[in-house]
């Protein structure tokens, strides 16, 4: 079988992070449609939120497929693998989280600071990821940036994983044993007081990486096939539109669940939390698969330069979309709605404002929020990432 040079790069999957993004951007701001469409459709459009189950698989897919070959379990390794990871997500997630807290102190905006008694605590919370153990603090700050804790506890385990897989083979029994450890710190503090410290199952089944860790294990297991396979291309398109067939179907799938009391979706339901973190990710797997190996239309569309670019900003739209930086684009429209309104009774007509509605306002949000994506990533995200890899930091390239 063909073996696949590390260096191949697959902008469909580039393009797959904006598809991702934009689906979890819908899932929060359903609510706006609330009347204004059928109740079935405005609960199958809040359960896009399993554009952070695609994040999860394609990082899993994209550490194993870059790391799995070269891992070696030493120092000098570890530090330039987690260089690299530091270079690409901590930098704006730093700059945007400082962000938010310089904004609480102008504000007092409480939901970047929930009922936790100190704002400087939190914020070393927030920047050390540590705060997305706590169910109660898990929004705060960068509401999104829950994910990025997530992220970080694959990313410190994928050597230790990928060592276990390649001398042990042991690929099911690892799932098992994260699971596991995380139902047991439940047991441990779900009656602890600890601003919901592992305060119960569903939080740590949706929200920590001991109860996702199985869609980063698809992601890696697809690496792993891929690899050995090569990436030949096939004439079929199959995968792909069976793959995006089946995420629909999950979707459809989780919008009819009931939803439990004092949570938000399908997804909380125990049957969403199966179909979420366990079917979905199968099929992600074989969406992404078919725009690995098959030659779709899709696959074109996130190909083209233009989706990579807004691919390469969607881990700042990600982070943006809600939070302080969407309140002040809101708060702008609303000034400009008054502006207007001001205007028309100054020349004594009846017009309608272009700030009026609140479906138009957030056409005019998303795509302000994805140029300010696209600006910070070329003037600050990129350049950041380059600077950092280029750099002594962790590892000291003089003496190396």
């Amino acid at each position: 079988m063909p073996r696949i040079d590390l260096k191949n790069y697959i902008p469909a999957l580039t393009g797959v992070r904006a598809l991702a993004a934009y689906l979890v951007f819908i899932s929060h701001y359903a609510y706006i449609f609330d009347g204004a469409m059928p109740h079935a459709f405005q609960r199958f459009f809040n359960e896009f939120h399993i554009g952070v189950t695609i994040f999860f698989v394609l990082s899993g897919f994209l550490i194993a497929f870059r790391y799995f070959d070269n891992f070696q379990l030493t120092g000098d390794w570890f530090k330039q693998y987690l260089k690299n990871r530091v270079a690409r997500i901590y930098p704006m997630y730093f700059l945007l989280t400082a962000g938010a807290f310089i904004y609480y102190y102008f504000t007092h905006e409480s939901a970047i600071v929930g009922k936790f008694p100190s704002a400087i605590g939190l914020f070393f919370m927030n920047i050390t990821f540590v705060r997305g153990f706590f169910q109660d603090l898990k929004f705060t700050g960068i509401g999104p940036g829950w994910s990025l804790t997530v992220e970080e506890c694959f990313y410190f385990s994928a050597p230790i994983v990928f060592f276990i897989i390649k001398k042990y083979n042991k690929f099911y029994l690892q799932i098992l044993a994260i699971t596991g450890f995380g139902f047991l710190m439940v047991l441990i503090f779900r009656n602890v007081d600890w601003y919901g410290f592992f305060g119960n199952f569903t939080f740590m089944t949706l929200y920590t990486y001991f109860g996702r860790c199985f869609e980063f294990f698809v992601g890696i297991k697809l690496a792993l096939y891929v690899r050995q396979h090569g990436l030949e291309r096939k004439n079929k398109i199959t995968f792909t539109y069976l793959g995006f067939a089946g995420i629909f179907g999950c979707i459809a799938a989780m919008s009819r669940f009931a939803i439990p009391m004092g949570w938000s979706a399908g997804l909380h339901n125990p049957l969403g939390i199966i179909t979420n973190n366990y079917v979905l990710p199968i099929f992600i797997a074989m969406f992404f698969y078919g725009l690995i190996t098959e030659g779709s239309n899709l696959k074109k569309v996130l190909a083209n330069p233009f989706v990579e670019l807004l691919g390469k900003s969607s881990y700042i739209f990600y982070l943006v979309h809600l939070g302080y930086m969407n309140n002040m684009i809101h708060h702008t429209f609303n000034w400009l709605n008054d502006q207007a309104f001001a205007l028309y009774d100054q020349w004594g007509i009846e017009w309608h404002s272009p700030f009026e509605y609140d479906s138009l306002n957030l056409l005019y949000a998303f795509i302000v929020l994805n140029c300010i994506s696209i600006l910070l990533f070329k003037f600050i995200e990129e350049p950041l990432n380059h600077y950092i890899r280029k750099s002594n930091f962790l590892i000291n390239k003089s003496t190396a």
